[in-house]
């Protein structure tokens, strides 16, 4: 395999080899593109957006700057949000599901390098695929390291640095990320700690 084959592969693999070098600059052209557009130019910032991501939904919304390594590796589905200073350094694949909302200062880490300093300095690095799932909301200042899978219907709280997967339907925070407890239906009725709604079309 040469050292693309090697990287997609989660194969230790070395960055600057086999075109990867070229690829993440062309990638780095499209990514200034988006994030240097006129933020009235909507239509175009969409087009632009659907040419960096390897796959998404019809509807999504990123808000500039993005950055990312290669952009292919990128899978996210409908009705996607990122707002600003959203990282995904995507050298493993990276899948998102449905009605994700990603805060600001978001960053998913697929990239690793060895432990050992001779190991490390070689210049071998790997990447792990990171999965999240539907009806996710990552709060901001997170970090998602490599090889990490997050449930559905799942709240990550701002701050934390996610190092091991998180199952389905729970709130989860910390450094490192800890399941504070179950999403319960007794939580459809409140849209912030003890306050209710005062309207009747959330459900």
């Amino acid at each position: 395999m040469n050292q693309k084959e090697r990287m997609l592969a989660g194969l230790p693999y070395k960055v600057w080899m086999d075109g990867l070098s070229q690829e993440r600059l062309e990638n780095k052209k499209r990514i200034f593109r988006f994030n240097n557009l006129d933020p009235e130019k909507s239509d175009e910032k969409i087009k632009l957006i659907k040419e960096i991501l390897g796959k998404t939904g019809k509807y999504i919304n990123i808000e500039a700057p993005f950055h990312c390594d290669y952009g292919y590796n990128i899978e996210v589905g409908e009705n996607f949000f990122a707002n600003y200073n959203f990282i995904v350094l995507d050298v493993g694949k990276v899948k998102i599901g449905n009605n994700a909302q990603i805060a600001p200062n978001v960053s998913i880490y697929t990239a690793g390098h060895p432990i050992h300093p001779d190991s490390r300095n070689s210049g071998y690095e790997y990447g792990e695929a990171v999965t999240i799932g539907d009806n996710v909301w990552i709060g901001g200042n997170c970090c998602i390291l490599p090889g990490v899978t997050i449930g559905n219907n799942v709240v990550i709280g701002a701050g934390s640095v996610v190092s091991k997967d998180i199952p389905d339907n729970v709130i989860a925070v910390g450094n490192p990320c800890k399941v504070l407890r179950k999403i319960t239906e007794a939580d459809r009725d409140y849209y912030y700690k003890d306050r209710k709604f005062d309207v009747n079309d959330y459900k």
